[in-house]
């Protein structure tokens, strides 16, 4: 009798384990779901002439997204930018402007007069947003999915200065981060695209 009670004891006991590691893969289950990292695709911005730019659109193709700035040192990358876009716009890849004057005050022109320097200076032909914050208590949306792992599940980072490029994979989720210094032409870039 007393063997028949321990092994009723003990078949409870087992039961009562089995029970809770399937109620705690469960639980783990929607957690993890629910920390799943955000994409791009759920952004809507203004363009530089005030129409929305659904991110959404862009699904399946590799993205560049960075902030750029019409009197910095570094602007000439706009040339590069406008070069690289050419050569892949047809092969699955986009470039996204941000102009952004978080840097030395080095974007102050307004929407209008950023689009015209962007075309007589450099023929620019990638879709270019709004003016945004890229840093601070103002940042955009969108720079905050970029710089925060806890949205883009990849890495926290800084916008270190104009130029710096964000590489979004076709599903929409953060990939690369590069230096604002680093060209668009650079072959760590070119050969991502080409991936």
């Amino acid at each position: 009798m007393k063997n028949l009670l321990f092994l009723a004891s003990c078949a409870i006991l087992l039961f009562s384990c089995q029970n809770q590691a399937q109620i705690s893969k469960s639980n783990s289950n929607i957690i993890s779901k629910n920390m799943s990292k955000e994409t791009i695709y759920q952004f809507k911005v203004a363009d530089l002439s005030g129409n929305t730019f659904d991110f959404a659109s862009l699904k399946g193709k590799k993205i560049m997204i960075v902030n750029t700035a019409s009197k910095c040192g570094l602007t000439p990358q706009y040339k590069d930018l406008e070069a690289l876009y050419k050569e892949y716009k047809d092969k699955g890849f986009v470039i996204v402007g941000f102009p952004a004057n978080n840097f030395a005050s080095q974007e102050p022109g307004t929407n209008e007069e950023i689009a015209t320097f962007c075309q007589l200076n450099y023929g620019v032909t990638f879709p270019m947003m709004d003016k945004v914050s890229v840093k601070g208590d103002d940042m955009s949306e969108v720079y905050q999915f970029l710089t925060q792992k806890s949205k883009n599940g990849l890495q926290d980072s800084e916008v270190e200065w104009n130029f710096q490029k964000y590489l979004i994979n076709e599903k929409g989720e953060l990939e690369k981060v590069i230096s604002p210094k680093t060209l668009p032409t650079d072959a760590s870039i070119v050969n991502w695209i080409k991936a």
